[in-house]
């Protein structure tokens, strides 16, 4: 499983025109999930983003999580976060978990989250979508249930 998360102000998600989720501070969240991913890559990415201590405490210093500012997140599903372009210039994404699988452990981690006590918008699975962001900072971080990065 694989998530961009990027310290956001006002954003929101749009389908056909209509803003479907939205947020006044705190995460957006891109969640990729892989063909191989299970309920303990929920877990993981759960507890990497709650626990996150990416905004800046009195004196500046990174050292808040999305609990302590009171923030919330907006999570979006992006299945081309495992889009594969080391050949040609077309991506791959053979890596990428089928829909069904993909949509039961996305609204899995989104209710972890909320399990968490903290606020979850979200865009609509499968779905053409516009997200609009205020990118905090800019601070962006990578996540890999793998570990990979």
């Amino acid at each position: 499983m694989r998530a961009v998360v990027q310290r956001a102000g006002p954003s929101s998600v749009l389908v056909e025109g209509e803003t479907v989720g939205k947020i006044k501070k705190g995460l957006v969240v891109f969640l990729g999930v892989g063909g191989d991913d299970e309920e303990k890559d929920c877990k993981y990415i759960n507890d990497k983003i709650i626990g996150l201590r990416i905004f800046e405490d009195e004196e500046g210093k990174m050292n808040l999580s999305l609990k302590d500012v009171g923030g919330e997140i907006l999570c979006i599903s992006q299945f081309t976060l495992y889009g594969d372009c080391r050949k040609g210039r077309r991506p791959s994404f053979i890596a990428a978990a089928p829909p069904d699988n993909a949509a039961r452990l996305y609204e899995r981690l989104c209710e972890m989250l909320r399990g968490e006590g903290v606020g979850v918008a979200t865009g609509t699975f499968q779905t053409y979508m516009q997200v609009e962001i205020t990118n905090d900072g800019p601070v962006t971080i990578l996540l890999d249930s793998e570990k990979g990065f």
